[in-house]
């Protein structure tokens, strides 16, 4: 399969005078495809027979012409220490590479703080599907300096539906529909049957996180109370169980790089006070939120309910899709992204792209084509509260065209925007 440009490969271009650099993300992102381009040694370790041989001897994970690439490095816990040795033996930049799609229970004697660097990869954007070519930056609106707002795309709610079941997994996408639905649920069954129990979780009963990674994706976009998400994995039993007794279910799913949730947003230099706190559940791809629901493009369309929120479920899987498109640009851009909520819910901004220093870029994100002033409020309550330490804000839509409203608030099709 030929290989789609990521946009890490430019982050992973001005990492390259680091001595090691490990690539964290779920099973089937792309993080081997991505590191195999670089690596001129490369370990399999989900490979049996490697694996048997350098368990055998441990010291084999560091050899090799570098850049040396460590392919599932958490199914050898010991391999990420031998590699912090080997850098503070010969700290020489590019010389390992390490992919990992689980944290393991085992986990490694030290962070490696100082030596390895870890970074994110997730399942592709929609700037590198290729629905559209991005004519606005999510960089530019984080200089302040409010770019002209511009570009065209013929994308609409049917195409927005349609990638959500598509998939941002590189190796499931490209297939037919039936094929990667079947794909899809292989998927899940791999990592709840199998993958789960190698890196040292167990449960008792074999189906109990299967409902728990449902009840998340019903809760997607929602920042949904974690009883209510235990009371619906739990349906039909006769006693609820106890919050601590249910933690290592959600430790495994995100162990497992299933579920990220977005954290709140928690302003200390301005006047705002009451801010709730609860995260906003997504899963890595929106896919696996309907595959697990049972819904296809049709039903998104047709308005399907049954979802946590206060709209429709193709609106909360917009969001997530939306969401994780501005995960990959803003790790681009070295920002962090959060969501913010008053705690009475009277102001909500879906999205928070804050930079080192604090200041934010504001994002709602609208299944409409045609944003009023209704849809903006929120946005400007906000920066009327934390002023110029707003740089921009905007509204990502199912619209064709991008442009500036009169009160300077962006409204952007969530196709065109880029890193």
């Amino acid at each position: 399969m030929e290989y789609l440009p990521r946009i890490v490969d430019t982050e992973l271009d001005a990492l390259a005078e680091a001595p090691a650099v490990s690539i964290e993300g779920a099973r089937g992102v792309g993080k081997t495809a991505t590191a195999m381009r670089r690596a001129r040694t490369v370990h399999r370790l989900d490979d049996p027979g490697q694996l048997a041989v350098i368990g055998g001897d441990p010291l084999r994970v560091t050899g090799g012409e570098p850049p040396v690439l460590i392919d599932e490095w958490q199914r050898l816990p010991a391999s990420w220490d031998l590699v912090r040795r080997a850098v503070d033996a010969d700290p020489q930049p590019g010389r390992f590479l390490l992919t990992g799609s689980a944290t393991p229970t085992e986990a490694p004697t030290h962070t490696g703080a100082g030596r390895i660097i870890s970074m994110r990869m997730r399942p592709l954007s929609l700037a590198e599907r290729g629905l559209a070519a991005p004519t606005v930056s999510l960089s530019d609106l984080l200089t302040g300096d409010r770019p002209r707002l511009d570009g065209a795309a013929e994308v609409g709610v049917e195409q927005y539906a349609d990638e959500i079941v598509r998939s941002g997994f590189p190796g499931i996408r490209p297939h037919p529909d039936r094929i990667r639905r079947g794909l899809l649920d292989g998927y899940v069954d791999q990592i709840l049957n199998h993958d789960v129990h190698q890196f040292g979780h167990t449960f008792r009963d074999e189906g109990s996180l299967r409902r728990w990674i449902t009840a998340y994706a019903a809760a997607v976009s929602t920042a949904t109370s974690f009883e209510k998400i235990r009371d619906a994995a739990s349906a039909g039993e006769d006693d609820r169980p106890a919050r601590t007794t249910t933690i290592p279910y959600r430790s495994a799913l995100e162990g497992l790089r299933l579920i990220e949730k977005v954290p709140a947003w928690l302003p200390t230099r301005n006047r705002l006070r009451r801010v709730a706190s609860a995260p906003v559940h997504q899963l890595t791809d929106p896919a696996l939120a309907a595959r697990l629901l049972g819904v296809g493009t049709d039903a998104l369309i047709a308005g399907t309910e049954g979802w946590e929120g206060d709209g429709t479920l193709l609106g909360a899987l917009f969001e997530s899709l939306v969401t994780l498109s501005v995960r990959v640009y803003a790790q681009a851009c070295e920002a962090r992204v959060h969501h913010f909520r008053t705690q009475g819910g009277e102001r909500e901004v879906d999205l928070i792209v804050e930079r080192a220093d604090g200041a934010v870029v504001a994002l709602e994100v609208k299944l409409k084509s045609v944003i009023n002033d209704r849809d903006v409020r929120h946005l400007q309550w906000l920066r009327d509260q934390v002023g110029s330490r707003m740089l921009d804000a905007a509204v990502l839509s199912t619209g064709r065209q991008a442009y500036r409203r009169a009160d300077g608030i962006g409204v952007i099709p969530a196709s065109l925007l880029g890193p």
